[in-house]
């Protein structure tokens, strides 16, 4: 019979040493990671099928014994656990060492696969060669680095995902949310491209899940003519691509926010919230990073912008007879687009922006309105004064390798687990765009009840300061919020609830707030 702890202290308690069953669960995943490693280092197992399978299932079986024996013997509720008195979570010694670890994993796996057994010629070797057998199995292709960084990274987000249900499993929000996560990761990120390149190698590698600007290389010349070459199925991949952009993600934002993509589907939200969820403490919250989140974010947006532009223009033609989009015709659209959206925003939406979002969505679009212009009196072949490759190049350094690896995913433990969400992520502040004009997702709050207990600014992974709206008693709409639902999780008072509905027959929570003698039934009630 196992013993409950029946503390209800918000604060949690001091972290005690490890039971048996954890130092247990420790040795097996550390008997799984040390077989990645050995390979590493080029150690070479004689049945390498056998040796993953046993790697990845000490790995999974290990993190989730842990979680059992972590939180299996504690009443269903959320306590702080300790967190900023351990080292791994509080930015201490194991937390630089892992993230000097991580970092490094990610230096190699981008820039230097090599060392990780990548051969250009002949059989691969080191670590990257315990991964063949199952990368035939699914492609019938020898494994790329790549493809076990995706297998790790699947492993990750099951593995830890079964952790986090474990620790909020008094949530059924949470629950459905991270099954959800694990579902995409693991069918449409990881299985089913594997699979479509064993059918048919004609068709591209196409994460199902993953839209632009996130998927910034899906609009390149060799891609569309994958798309056209692949047939029926190519064409309705490339025509849904592009309906994901301007259709389907409008719409179920505007129905449920951006907590439908970045909560529910995307698969760096989802190994953030996983594997990250012990650092989602560590978010800095104050209105100085805030004012740098925005501007940074959007600015990657515009680079996105500019780079995408760039190269579908790069491969189009002015001969009208042999390209129905023409050059001129694509950066006519190009800005035709741009300027109904400044224009909508302005002139409908101007009151809910910040001075400064208005200075800056003003100050980008002259910029993007100059360099199209300017192409249409240099006539020099290109657009926005640069090659093409050279934005596209620039692009992937610095966002899609830097930014949402080495640093998005390496600083886990010293910069929190959004690093990359918030200040990185284009698809994320394209969003939050959307989420913050028209979309029909907040989170209300009874200020009345809250007890300033900080839990729910504590947890929120994106910086925001959740404890000064709930104060208030006012409703959170903001651009940046994923929705994750961790802030309602967390309240001992049941202050924060996410919603989706109209504002019409909402409580007035002004009045709650103030405490007036009103029939909050009559409120409720009314249409």
């Amino acid at each position: 019979m196992s013993t409950y702890d029946k503390s209800m202290a918000l604060t949690g308690q001091p972290p005690s040493s490890l039971s048996k069953g954890q130092k247990i669960a420790t040795l097996i995943g550390m008997v799984g990671l040390g077989i990645l490693l050995l390979a590493a280092f080029n150690i070479n197992f004689p049945n390498k099928g056998l040796w993953l399978s046993v790697s990845l299932l000490a790995i999974i079986g290990g993190t989730v014994w842990f979680s059992k024996e972590a939180y299996g013997g504690k009443q269903k509720g959320i306590k702080n656990d300790g967190v900023w008195f351990k080292s791994i979570s509080a930015q201490g010694l194991y937390a630089w060492l892992a993230g000097i670890a991580l970092t490094g994993f990610y230096i190699v796996l981008y820039f230097f696969p090599a060392f990780l057994g990548l051969s250009a010629k002949g059989d691969n070797t080191g670590v990257i060669a315990l991964f063949d057998p199952l990368s035939k199995m699914l492609s019938g292709n020898p494994a790329s680095q790549w493809f076990v960084y995706g297998t790790l990274y699947t492993v990750a987000i099951l593995a830890f995902g079964i952790k986090f249900i474990w620790k909020y499993r008094h949530n059924r929000y949470e629950v459905i949310r991270t099954s959800s996560v694990m579902f995409f990761q693991t069918a449409f990120a990881f299985l089913i491209p594997e699979i479509m390149a064993r059918l048919n190698g004609k068709i591209p590698y196409y994460d199902l899940k993953n839209m632009w600007p996130l998927n910034y290389y899906n609009f390149e010349r060799y891609r569309i003519n994958a798309f056209i070459d692949s047939g029926d199925v190519g064409m309705a991949m490339l025509i849904f691509g592009i309906a994901s952009i301007f259709i389907i993600s409008p719409i179920l934002t505007f129905k449920y926010g951006k907590r439908w993509y970045c909560s529910w589907v995307c698969g760096c939200g989802g190994l953030a919230e996983t594997a990250g969820d012990s650092f989602r403490q560590l978010s800095d919250k104050k209105v100085s990073a805030w004012k740098v989140e925005r501007w940074v974010v959007h600015s990657v947006v515009v680079f996105v912008t500019l780079m995408t532009t760039a190269v579908i223009y790069s491969y189009l033609g002015n001969d009208t007879s042999k390209y129905w989009l023409t050059k001129s015709t694509f950066l006519i659209g190009v800005a035709s687009i741009l300027t109904l959206v400044f224009a909508w925003v302005m002139i409908y939406k101007r009151e809910q922006l910040q001075k400064d979002a208005k200075y800056g969505a003003i100050g980008y679009f002259i910029v993007i309105m100059a360099l199209i212009g300017f192409h249409f009196f240099s006539g020099d072949g290109n657009v926005f004064l640069f090659k093409s490759e050279t934005l596209r190049k620039t692009y992937g350094f610095l966002i899609g390798s830097i930014f949402s690896g080495v640093i998005g995913t390496g600083f886990y433990p010293l910069l929190g687990n959004r690093v990359w969400c918030r200040f990185g992520c284009p698809m994320a502040a394209i969003l939050g765009f959307q989420q913050r004009l028209f979309s029909r997702f907040r989170i209300t709050t009874n200020g009345g009840q809250c007890i300033s207990c900080g839990n729910c600014s504590t947890y929120c992974e994106m910086g925001i300061d959740v404890r000064a709206y709930a104060q208030k008693g006012e409703n959170i709409v903001r651009s940046s919020c994923v929705g994750c639902g961790i802030c309602s999780a967390v309240c001992p008072r049941g202050v924060l609830k996410l919603e989706n509905g109209p504002l019409e027959g909402r409580i007035d929570s002004n009045q709650v707030l103030l405490g007036n003698d009103v029939d909050l039934m009559d409120l409720v009630n009314q249409k």
